[in-house]
């Protein structure tokens, strides 16, 4: 936790930037896995941390926005809890480290909030995401599931954003700590590889690093030979010689902020000729990106960015062919960067999602519908404070350019026969993170990550 001081300051900033009524904010409960005794890793809800910083399970906060009354409701542990847990603060401990003087039982909670609608008081909560918050919400008076989307609070969801998009300096400490981490990581995936290991082997060192640091991994590792599956967390697959490693992979320190990294790497002791190439085509259009972050800027010009660089590298080998600015309006790009160029991050990985991209990365505007495009999660400008990773990647997808193909998408613009030709080179992603400043975009942590022909390289000779 940080001094109470910022959680009582973070609170009475959402009081006033929501105005009115009482601010519900739930915490996250144990989850069983397969009976109840057996749960899954406990994580707290990052809003809820963000406001009061406990990491403790079956928790929920009222703030009376009008009277600034603050209560926390949860349950303190009984003797039969403590034979098996050991002992632990109670609820009023936890609470006076942020700053929150009144407890109640949990018990409690829908008696305070019915007295509020009795008094015409307007309730703020948040999208739910898990199924205990929908069933908590659906405790209160007149409210059914179906309604939950519509009654959830924009004005509190935009006072939420407001204030954890702009990250402060205790805050980038803490950050900047798990990106270091986080190249750990990704180092050691490098010194590792070989041909006859399997993905779940480089996987699980991976993991270890993270673990060994009394640390989480801030999203399942993608570990894979086959780095054209965007999210592919199936590690089954054997390295073989010829291969590239496509590792995506960040740390979660105990403070619960995040990294977020990703390299690709020849599993033999270089890159071959064509993968060099298009390796070295993947970083200039992570440069470009980079190049394009300017202040106040929409971050969607970095992604546009990217997108021309590869666009025009494309032209070079002669995949696409036809006017770049028609190519990239047209969204025929997308046939080798399918996604967003990056995403916010901090106390999530990808920050604040649960709160919905539209007001998280696009601040209320209508987000694209077009292919691609429609997968960039941040595209507002961008402010001091934002961090957010740089992520193009070049894929080459068989089942992609197969529909694209037969369904006689964008022929003007294709060379299909030359694309065919690269349908099993699989895939190339570099990320790094990133935050805006007053005077620039500045990349995070004190760890370079090995990026470049020369430096990958470097480590995996080193390694074989």
């Amino acid at each position: 936790m940080f001094n109470k001081q910022t959680y009582i300051q973070r609170r009475k900033v959402l009081a006033e930037k929501t105005g009115s009524g009482l601010i519900l904010l739930l915490g996250n409960d144990e989850s069983p896995m397969n009976y109840a005794d057996n749960g899954y890793h406990f994580r707290q809800d990052s809003t809820f941390l963000y406001y009061f910083g406990i990491d403790f399970p079956g928790l929920a906060a009222l703030i009376n926005v009008e009277s600034g009354q603050e209560i926390i409701f949860g349950n303190d542990y009984t003797i039969d809890d403590i034979v098996w847990m050991g002992p632990q603060p109670t609820i009023a401990d936890r609470a006076a480290q942020c700053g929150v003087e009144k407890v109640l039982p949990l018990s409690e909670l829908y008696k305070v909030v019915q007295a509020a609608g009795l008094r015409s008081m307007e309730i703020h909560f948040l999208p739910p995401y898990r199924a205990e918050h929908k069933l908590q919400l659906q405790a209160l008076p007149g409210l059914q599931p179906q309604q939950f989307a519509a009654k959830s609070s924009v004005k509190l969801i935009r006072a939420v954003v407001s204030q954890r998009e702009i990250k402060t300096a205790e805050e980038i400490v803490e950050i900047e700590r798990a990106v270091d981490l986080s190249v750990d990581m990704h180092v050691a995936a490098m010194q590792m590889a070989r041909p006859g290991l399997t993905e779940a082997q480089i996987a699980a060192r991976v993991y270890e690093k993270a673990h060994a640091a009394n640390c989480e991994i801030s999203f399942p590792i993608i570990a894979t030979i086959n780095g054209q599956t965007l999210h592919n967390h199936y590690h089954g697959n054997v390295l073989k010689s010829g291969d590239l490693f496509l590792l995506d992979a960040g740390a979660e320190i105990e403070s619960h902020y995040a990294g977020d990294l990703s390299s690709t790497f020849p599993v033999d002791a270089s890159f071959t000729a064509q993968q060099k190439l298009i390796y070295e085509m993947s970083l200039e259009a992570h440069s470009a990106a980079i190049n394009a972050l300017a202040l106040n800027s929409p971050f969607r010009n970095a992604h546009l960015a990217a997108c021309r660089s590869i666009t025009e590298n494309m032209k070079s080998l002669g995949l696409l062919k036809g006017n770049t600015d028609d190519i990239i309006s047209n969204g025929v790009h997308a046939l080798f960067l399918p996604c967003g160029t990056g995403h916010m991050m901090g106390l999530d990985v990808h920050d604040m999602e649960n709160l919905g991209e539209v007001w998280v990365g696009y601040d209320g505007e209508p987000k694209s519908t077009q292919f691609g495009l429609k997968s960039l999660r941040f595209a507002k400008p961008l402010k001091a404070g934002h961090v957010f990773t740089i992520e193009p990647g070049i894929y080459f997808i068989p089942e992609l350019m197969d529909k694209w193909q037969a369904e006689g998408h964008f022929n003007d613009f294709v060379n299909w026969n030359e694309v065919q030709k690269l349908r099993n080179f699989g895939g190339i992603r570099n990320e790094e993170d990133y935050m805006m400043t007053e005077s620039g975009a500045q990349r995070l942590g004190t760890k370079l990550k090995p990026k470049t022909v020369e430096e990958v390289e470097a480590i995996r000779r080193a390694a074989l």
